[in-house]
């Protein structure tokens, strides 16, 4: 069974691109964009439309690395 999360492929952080921000990979697509259109109400099909070089799978790895750096905040209050 492999340890590696599902997202890891399809997600890059790269200090030459987009200032080192998680990106889709072979991509110029911060996840953060991806993750605010799909919060404003944007289908999946829009966010493919917007960005032809992305695929499902790559929506998925999106959302599974926002849940997984979610899990790793620490609540300070």
């Amino acid at each position: 069974m492999s340890t590696t999360a599902p997202w890891m492929a399809r997600i890059r952080h790269d200090p030459a691109i987009m200032a080192g921000k998680a990106v889709v990979s072979g991509t110029r697509v911060p996840v953060a964009t991806v993750l605010r259109r799909l919060a404003a109400g944007a289908t999946r099909s829009d966010v493919l439309a917007d960005w032809p070089q992305l695929c499902d799978q790559d929506i998925d790895a999106c959302l599974l690395y926002a849940a997984t750096e979610i899990d790793h905040v620490v609540e300070v209050a």
